[in-house]
């Protein structure tokens, strides 16, 4: 499918999604948030993996203010447009990691912020900046913050409107990894293929553990693992992972 606001590439089991309004820094208009949802709800089966990332020196910079229509009614925008793309990315069928090459700002930190696994470079930076403009944070940063990094640091940043670096926000435990610039690359790409080559069922089970544990007592995460361990223990990776590991060898994993 040919697409105007993001490039989209498979290689070897990982599709790369690339915001790609460089120009603006990568602004969200409503193109590209439907190209987004298009892409990521219609991934092909050889996908294992998904990278999303920015081109040109941001990864983004949020609600593009010039985008026609859009500040007529935001309630109406962030419902038809801002949940669905949110929502491709947060059950997207295989993992997606969020390679954040430089700025990630308003919405744009929270698009980033909804994947599973968050990488960025060490001259990145998170910014909640909502309150610039007079509003409040929204694409989920208001769910997703404060459960990672606590009440008081997501008020402070939210309030505030800091530029949070990349290696504070992984100090905070905001997001997975900030890596050197010059290994950035290499090593997102590395993590990619991990991912592609892993265990596809067990990833989305996990995720969806996680998810739950925040809203459920003990007994019952309990009750939900054994539930998910029970189908995960009648994959065919299982069998593949408990082979690969008696006859001492790398299991090769199939996503079944």
């Amino acid at each position: 499918m040919s697409y105007q606001t993001i490039q989209f590439d498979i290689r070897e089991g990982v599709a790369t999604l690339t915001l790609n309004r460089p120009a603006v820094m990568n602004a969200l208009n409503r193109a590209m948030r439907a190209e987004i949802t298009q892409a990521l709800t219609t991934l092909p089966p050889e996908v294992r993996a998904v990278v999303l990332t920015g081109a040109g020196r941001g990864f983004c910079s949020g609600q593009d203010l010039t985008d026609a229509g859009a500040a007529a009614d935001l309630e109406a925008v962030l419902r038809a447009e801002y949940e669905p793309m949110l929502a491709a990315i947060t059950t997207c069928p295989v993992p997606v990691i969020a390679a954040v090459n430089g700025v990630a700002a308003g919405a744009g930190a929270n698009l980033a912020l909804a994947a599973d696994v968050v990488i960025a470079t060490e001259s990145a930076s998170f910014i909640q900046a909502f309150t610039r403009i007079g509003l409040i944070p929204d694409a989920g940063g208001t769910w997703i913050v404060p459960r990672a990094v606590g009440l008081a640091r997501a008020m402070g940043m939210m309030l505030f409107a800091d530029a949070i670096p990349a290696r504070q926000a992984a100090d905070w435990g905001l997001i997975w990894q900030a890596l050197p610039d010059d290994q950035f690359a290499a090593g997102v790409a590395a993590r990619a293929q991990a991912l592609a080559r892993g265990p596809t069922g067990v990833f989305l089970a996990i995720r969806a553990a996680l998810a739950a544990s925040f809203s459920q007592d003990l007994p019952a995460q309990l009750d939900l693992e054994a539930r998910l361990q029970g189908e995960a223990g009648r994959s065919a990776d299982f069998a593949e992972g408990v082979a690969a590991f008696l006859q001492k060898r790398p299991p090769v994993f199939t996503g079944r």
